[in-house]
C-alpha cells in the first residue's frame, strides 16, 4: 500500500508538471517565430546596406574619375586656364547665392524678432486686462463673502442671547434666518474660491507659442530679397553675359572648353574678380534695395491669397524707379532663378 501511495504521488506530480511543459514548448515556438522574423529583418537590412555600398562605390568611382580628369587638365596650359575660369564662374554664382541666403536669413530673423516681441506684448496686454478684471471680481466676491459671514456672525450672536422661554418664536425665526445666512455664506465662499482659482490661473498662464512669421512679413522678406538680387544684377550690367556664363557653368559638371585662349581666360578671371568685389560692396546698397523694393511692391502680384512669393510674370514688366535707373537687360531674377533665389525665399 505504501508503494502504491508513492506511485500515486508520482502520478499526481507528473500530471501537475505536464501543463508547465506545454507552456515551455509554446514559448519555444514563439521564440522561434520571433527569431525567424528578426533574422528576416536583418537579411533585408543587410541587402539594403549592400545596395547603399554599391551606390557609394559608384559615386566614389565617379569622383575619382573627375579628379583624375581635372588633374590631367590642370597639367596642360591649354586646358588648365579654361578649368580655372570655369570654377571661378561657378564660385561667382555661389557667392551671389550665399549673399542672398545670408541677407534673407538676417532679414527673416529681424522680422521674426519684431513679430515675436509684438506677439508677446499683445499677450501681456490681454493678460493684464484679464488679470485686472479677475482681481476686481475677486475683490467684489471677497467683500460679499465677508458681508455674508458678518451677517451670519451677528445672527448667531443674537440667537445666543435669546434664552428665555417667551423668546421661542423669535428664536425659531432666527433659526430660519440663520439657515439662509449659512447657505448664503457657503455660496459666497464657493464663489470666492472659484474667483481665486480663476485669478491664479490667469496669473500662471504662459505666453502662447509664437505662430511664426506672418504672411505680410514673409512677403516683405521675399520682395526685399528679390530687390537685392536685382541690385546685384544691376551692378554687373557693365559685364555683359557674365551672369549667364556663371549660370551655365553652375549647371554643368564637366569643365567647358569655350573660354578661349590663355589671355582670354585671364581677362575673364579678372572680370570675375571685379564682379566679386562689386557684389560685396556695401556703399549705397541699402538705398538701392529700398528703391527697387518700392517698385516691386507696386507691381508684385500673387496667384493665391496665401502665397508669399509673387508670380514671375508680375515682375517681368517692372518700370525702373528714377533713383534705381539701370541699363536695359536686367534679368527677371524670379523667372530665371538667378543666384538660385528660389531656394532662399520663404514659403
Amino acid at each position: 500500500m505504501k508503494a502504491f501511495r508513492q506511485l500515486g504521488f508520482l502520478k499526481l506530480s507528473f500530471q501537475r508538471a505536464q501543463p508547465s511543459e506545454d507552456h515551455r514548448v509554446l514559448a519555444l515556438f514563439r521564440n522561434r517565430a520571433e527569431l525567424k522574423k528578426a533574422f528576416g529583418d536583418l537579411k533585408e537590412e543587410v541587402e539594403r546596406l549592400k545596395d547603399r555600398i554599391k551606390q557609394q562605390e559608384g559615386v566614389t568611382r565617379r569622383v575619382r574619375e573627375s579628379l583624375a580628369t581635372l588633374e590631367k587638365r590642370l597639367g596642360v596650359d591649354e586646358t588648365a586656364y579654361p578649368a580655372l575660369a570655369f570654377y571661378q564662374l561657378r564660385r561667382l554664382w555661389q557667392s551671389g547665392h550665399e549673399l542672398l541666403e545670408r541677407f534673407a536669413a538676417e532679414l527673416a530673423a529681424q522680422q521674426e524678432e519684431r513679430e515675436r516681441r509684438q506677439h508677446l506684448a499683445e499677450h501681456n496686454r490681454a493678460q493684464f486686462a484679464r488679470r485686472q478684471s479677475a482681481e476686481q471680481h475677486l475683490h467684489v466676491v471677497r467683500e460679499l463673502a465677508a458681508q455674508a459671514h458678518q451677517r451670519l456672525t451677528n445672527l448667531e450672536r443674537e440667537r445666543a442671547q435669546l434664552r428665555r422661554i417667551w423668546q421661542f418664536f423669535k428664536r425659531r425665526a432666527l433659526e430660519q434666518a440663520l439657515g439662509r445666512a449659512r447657505t448664503e455664506a457657503a455660496a459666497a465662499d464657493l464663489s470666492f474660491e472659484a474667483a481665486s482659482r480663476a485669478a491664479a490661473d490667469i496669473a500662471a498662464e504662459s505666453a502662447p507659442q509664437f505662430p511664426g512669421l506672418s504672411l505680410q512679413a514673409r512677403r516683405l522678406v521675399n520682395l526685399t530679397t528679390i530687390a537685392y538680387a536685382e541690385v546685384m544684377c544691376v551692378r554687373l550690367t557693365g559685364m555683359p553675359l557674365l551672369v549667364m556664363r556663371a549660370r551655365e557653368a553652375t549647371l554643368r559638371r564637366e569643365v567647358l572648353d569655350d573660354y578661349g585662349t590663355r589671355e582670354e581666360c585671364l581677362a575673364l578671371m579678372n572680370q570675375i574678380q571685379r564682379a566679386e568685389a562689386l557684389l560685396n560692396a556695401h556703399r549705397g546698397l541699402s538705398q538701392q534695395i529700398r528703391d527697387r523694393l518700392q517698385n516691386l511692391r507696386r507691381v508684385a502680384d500673387y496667384r493665391d491669397a496665401e502665397d508669399a512669393i509673387p508670380t514671375p510674370e508680375s515682375l517681368s514688366g517692372v518700370t525702373e524707379h528714377p533713383a534705381a535707373a539701370a541699363p536695359e537687360g536686367i534679368p527677371n531674377v524670379l523667372a530665371e532663378d538667378t543666384w538660385n533665389i528660389h531656394s532662399v525665399l520663404l514659403r
